[in-house]
């Protein structure tokens, strides 16, 4: 695991840690800020990996692959808030909590790919 990656893997730790401290009624704001912290790892990351490419340190990519950094980001992000939205569920709602957060989990990565594929063709 890379550096970027620890450093996401502390946070939520410190924001699980957190949770237990503060309760269930600061899930929302923990939760909010994690997603932002993941939000700028992937951004900064995106922007790292352009970079590189425009000084020729990487491969450009090429049109028809569309954009896999983005692609590869976002199925990233929702992998890494699986796990709170995961446990928030199963905690608040049982097996049904559970099987509705993943059920949206799929949705979004199901729409978001259907986009990439329509913005490719």
């Amino acid at each position: 695991m890379d550096a970027h990656g620890q450093e996401l893997k502390k946070e939520l730790g410190a924001a699980l840690d957190a949770r237990r401290e503060l309760g269930p009624e600061y899930e929302a704001a923990l939760v909010d800020s994690f997603v932002e912290k993941v939000d700028t790892q992937v951004r900064r990351r995106l922007a790292e990996e352009r970079l590189s490419a425009a000084r020729g340190g990487g491969s450009p990519q090429a049109p028809a692959e569309g954009n896999f950094g983005e692609r590869f980001g976002f199925a990233i992000v929702t992998l890494v808030l699986a796990i709170p939205l995961s446990a928030i569920a199963a905690a608040q709602a049982h097996l049904s909590g559970l099987l509705v957060a993943w059920a949206g989990i799929v949705g979004v990565n199901f729409i978001h790919a259907s986009k990439s594929l329509r913005r490719r063709d």
